[in-house]
Parts: structure tokens; sequence; C-alpha cells
């Protein structure tokens, strides 16, 4: 597990209330691909009430709905010919989802000294759907490669956990500085860990776009690294490659410095990648809690 946070011990913390929430995602299927193989999900887990029956005469005044959990923020992209990518990236997107509903139970250990059962259970979700794609491609009688990267983000303010299994991204802008909290799963970046090959030749290599590890492929080895959103008006944001094809790391700095909203600005990048020839397709989610005024 990695760790980017400096909390200091006294300090005290807001949580944002719902509506001081500003998250966003889109998906393209590019100007290239002939099919969209991306999925993405942007949602909040709260605890509610379920009524099925009851003697009380307006149980619809009740406050049946709880405080927020977390947020998710989920990115996957399909590898595989026709649709077999497609299905692998929504399987994979929907049983994390699944997952964080129904199993994951952990939210209160975010940033404590048992915080090791939830980097636990965000590893179990991200092997849960590798198997889900496994047994998927196993009952396949067409043999079609079938394996999807995994980048999902979960915030319990203000502490956000980023679980990667692939070369999708995650990058946090706070301050004024742009960071990449993710690492890419290929086999260059693999052989530049390895010191095989200096970094500077990542870019050229013909290794850079091959997963050493995916959802569903023979290996899946997922990170987990933890990072502070405590400083309001930071933004997370997460892409598929499709972006990162075209767009710098400085353009896309760049275009969060100017943002007036996490909607204007994933659809400035979607833009820019998509004018530069949209090779791939092209999945953006931002997102952050809105500056406090005053």
């Amino acid at each position: 597990m990695h760790r980017n946070r400096q909390m200091p011990h006294n300090a005290t913390w807001v949580r944002p209330e719902d509506d001081e929430l500003d998250l966003y995602g889109v998906t393209h299927r590019g100007k290239v691909r002939p099919e969209n193989q991306d999925h993405f999900m942007v949602s909040t887990v709260h605890p509610q009430v379920v009524v099925h029956a009851t003697s009380l005469p307006n149980p619809d005044t009740l406050p049946l709905r709880g405080t927020r959990l977390a947020t998710v923020l989920v990115i996957a992209d399909g590898v595989g010919g026709a649709k077999a990518g497609d299905e692998a990236a929504r399987l994979a997107t929907e049983s994390v989802t699944r997952y964080v509903a129904t199993t994951l139970r952990s939210y209160h250990a975010a940033g404590s000294s048992t915080e090791s059962e939830l980097l636990d259970a965000l590893k179990e979700a991200a092997l849960d759907a590798h198997a889900a794609v496994l047994a998927e491609s196993a009952r396949r009688s067409d043999q079609a490669r079938m394996a999807t990267t995994l980048t999902v983000c979960i915030v319990v303010y203000p502490h956000a956990y980023v679980i990667q299994v692939g070369d999708s991204r995650l990058y946090f802008y706070k301050e004024g500085k742009l960071s990449l909290l993710t690492r890419d799963q290929t086999v260059a970046q693999s052989l530049v860990d390895q010191g095989l090959m200096p970094p500077e030749r990542v870019a050229v290599s013909p290794f850079k776009h091959v997963l050493s590890s995916a959802i569903g492929a023979e290996e899946a080895l997922p990170e987990v690294t933890c990072f502070d959103i405590s400083v309001r008006g930071s933004l997370i944001l997460m892409c598929s490659d499709g972006l990162t094809k075209h767009v710098t790391d400085e353009e896309i700095a760049d275009c969060i410095s100017r943002m007036t909203s996490s909607q204007q600005c994933a659809t400035e990048l979607l833009t820019l990648a998509l004018d530069r020839g949209g090779s791939d397709n092209i999945t953006i989610i931002a997102g952050r809690a809105l500056p406090q005024v005053g």
C-alpha cells in the first residue's frame, strides 16, 4: 500500500454536504474505434431505511436516508475484440458497485488504527471483479480475449483510497500542483521499475500500452494508495488512457487551474483529446468538494 498524505493530528475537518460535491463523468467512443469499451460509475453510498409496511400516517416524512458514508468513482477500460472488452468492463464496474453496496462494511475504519480492514476489503473488491470476469470468460464459447483495467476511488472524508489494476489513471490536483497517484501496470513501466529501461523511453516503447496486470487477465495485482482530500477545492481526476494518449499532464493541470466546474473541466479535456484524433475510447471523471466561500 502506498501513502500520499500529510494529515495533522489536531486538525478538524468539516465533511462537505451532498450539495457541496461537484461530480461529473463522461465517456466517448472517440473517432477511430467502432465501439466504446469503457464504462464508469459516479456514486455516493448512504445508509437507507426501506419501509415495507407501517402503521405510521406519514412515513415519507421520516429521515429514511442517512448521512453519506462514501463517494465511489469507478473507471474500467475494456480490452478485447468485438464485445469482449465491453463486457469485461461492464462486469467489473457492476461487480465493484455490488461489492461496495452489499459487502463493504469497513468505512468506519478509514484513517483509524484498524484501517487495514478497509484496505483488505478494497483489494478484495478488485479481486471479486477479477473472479467475475474470469467466470464469464470461461463460460463464453467464442474464446475471445476478455479483460479490463479497473481504477476505483473511494472517498471517506477526509481520506481517499484508490485501487489500481491496469493503466487507467487517477490524478490529484491540490493547491496548484498535479500529482499522478496511480502507477501504470504495463510491461514498459515494469521494465522501468526493474531498471531495464530508462523512464524517457516509455513514450516510444512498443510495450507502453501492453498491460502486465488486468482484471480478467492471467494476473490481477490491485495496488492501493491513500491520500488526504481535506483541502476544499482539490480535484480528483480519473481517466482511461484515451485521454492521456493525446493530452499531457501539463495540459491537464492547466485545464484544472482554470476550471469553473467538474463538468466544464472534463468536457474541455474530452474536446481536446477528440480534436487531436480521439484514437481510443475516452472516459473522464472529475470530482471535488466545492471551495468554501468566505
